[in-house]
């Protein structure tokens, strides 16, 4: 894996392209491709089998942890004190995870996975769910009506129209965006970067460690298995990122077996989320009950039609855009752009997308949408469908082995997220830096999607600098009218709150 070669520019500055397949139409080996490769383009594509099992593996690791994290973020109480259930959300996580990846798998045919969104499942439960006289049923009925508007404005090719009005350069920030976003995650995931406690009274908001300092085992697993990664990459070594996260995910289990190292929830210095022990049993079947309860109509009987309204529209925002910056992202990383930055079958990735959202809602587990995690699978050579094909299955079969899905904690996966992350970032050096009107927007579109930890509000934001900025510029002509029209629905979206305290439904 030459990261020089994926990243890298020839003399004219053109970015270079991975090597195609064979002019005469073969495999490279005399032989015709056959009908599953014919069918995922993997030879056309420069792929081979061997990279998309990987990548396939790859991605399923950097976001098994989904199974895990939202059944506990939404284990809270709803409005009138109910809860929805640990075990349940977990399977229909997993199920409707493994599902729309692989249709993404079959029918879009790219490398990208999707699982519930942290993001506004984070948002449906501390902000939503927490109404009161508002129930789940009630919540996930949001969601699902946000899913079919997206599904509606796809088919309109609303969705595509959009994503081509953006200017390469603030495409291109999208890009630096997610890959900053991404390596923010794995250092917090890992606890290398950590929260400043509130009683510190400090305006530092994170620091390196704890109080400065590197401490516990599970940092350790993380800066191993970060040097072994690099190291990895460094010298080429196929399967890299894969061979990184296992060696980290084995030591992590070794380290258990003999330190008994606790949670985090009882020691800071202890794992994140998951304890990498060997489980007590390795099978379970999975419960289903959550799918289909859901109340379509049920929030704008219990907190009036204007208040319903506002928050659809909030989650229809940021599914969109969420979705949006990281399709790109991945495509980007995966050299499948035209010279535009547009891509082909965009609108059938858009459809699998919204069909997500409806998924999500639908099983009661919140929009389902493209995880950016699919870049470690994208960085392990992953180019086709075939990729999300073996990492959906591998989601299915979480769902009936889900304590296996306990063995591999976030510091095992946060290595790969950071490299990750790298490769994604290499591509600012594209931007034109000269021109304001895009270099300022572009600033702010990369530097608050981690600083926020939202897509959406760093895509939000760099929108609304450029239409600003090139109207000051008297360059009008050059902001395509969606432009306006997307960058007046992200005023909304900041705005959201005061708007639902003026109209008195805050």
């Amino acid at each position: 894996m030459a990261i020089s070669t994926r990243f890298g520019t020839n003399k004219t500055g053109a970015r270079k392209q991975p090597p195609g397949p064979p002019a005469s139409g073969t495999s490279g080996n005399g032989r015709r491709p056959g009908p599953i490769d014919r069918y995922f383009g993997i030879t056309r594509l420069g792929s081979s089998y061997s990279r998309e099992f990987r990548g396939g593996f790859a991605t399923f690791f950097a976001m098994c942890y989904i199974v895990v994290l939202n059944p506990l973020i939404l284990s809270g109480p709803d409005g009138s004190g109910q809860t929805l259930g640990v075990p349940q959300v977990a399977a229909v996580t997993a199920i409707v995870a493994g599902v729309m990846t692989i249709l993404m798998g079959m029918v879009a045919k790219y490398p990208f996975a999707l699982a519930a969104g942290l993001g506004v499942t984070a948002f449906v439960s501390a902000t939503i769910a927490t109404t009161p006289n508002l129930t789940w049923p009630d919540v996930m009925g949001l969601v699902l009506i946000a899913g079919i508007i997206m599904f509606i404005l796809v088919l309109c090719g609303f969705r595509e129209a959009v994503f081509r009005a953006v200017p390469a350069g603030l495409k291109t920030a999208i890009v630096v965006g997610i890959g900053l976003f991404v390596a923010f995650i794995g250092l917090v995931n890992s606890g290398f970067v950590r929260r400043v406690p509130d009683a510190a009274g400090t305006t530092v908001p994170v620091q390196l460690g704890q109080s400065g300092s590197l401490l516990g085992w599970p940092t350790l697993v993380f800066v191993l298995g970060l040097v072994l990664t690099i190291v990895l990459v460094v010298r080429k070594v196929k399967g890299a990122i894969l061979i990184g996260i296992v060696a980290s995910a084995i030591f992590a289990m070794v380290v258990q077996l003999f330190a008994n190292v606790p949670s985090s929830a009882e020691n800071p210095s202890g794992w994140s989320l998951v304890v990498p022990a060997i489980p007590d049993e390795f099978f379970s079947v999975p419960d289903l009950s959550l799918f289909g309860d859901v109340d379509l109509f049920g929030a704008f009987a219990s907190v009036g039609a204007i208040s319903a309204v506002l928050l659809t529209f909030t989650i229809l925002l940021s599914v969109f855009f969420d979705a949006m910056g990281t399709m790109t992202g991945l495509a980007s990383e995966a050299k499948l752009l035209d010279k535009d930055n547009n891509f082909p079958n965009a609108n059938r990735v858009l459809l699998v997308d919204a069909t997500g959202a409806m998924a999500g809602g639908l099983g009661g587990v919140s929009a389902n949408e493209i995880f950016v995690e699919s870049a470690a699978g994208i960085a392990e050579g992953a180019r086709t469908g075939l990729a999300s094909v073996v990492t959906g299955s591998l989601f299915i079969a979480a769902a009936f082995f889900a304590p296996l899905v306990a063995v591999v904690p976030f510091e095992a996966v946060a290595p790969a997220l950071v490299v990750v992350g790298f490769m994604m970032v290499t591509q600012i050096s594209t931007i034109d830096w000269s021109d304001y009107g895009i270099t300022i927007p572009a600033f702010l579109t990369f530097t608050l999607m981690p600083f926020t930890y939202s897509i959406a509000n760093g895509i939000g934001a760099g929108f609304i600098a450029f239409v600003i900025i090139r109207l000051c510029q008297g360059r009008m002509r050059e902001v395509h009218p969606l432009m306006w029209l997307v960058s007046a629905a992200f005023v909304i979206y900041f705005g959201v709150g005061p708007i639902r305290q003026i109209l008195g439904v805050g």
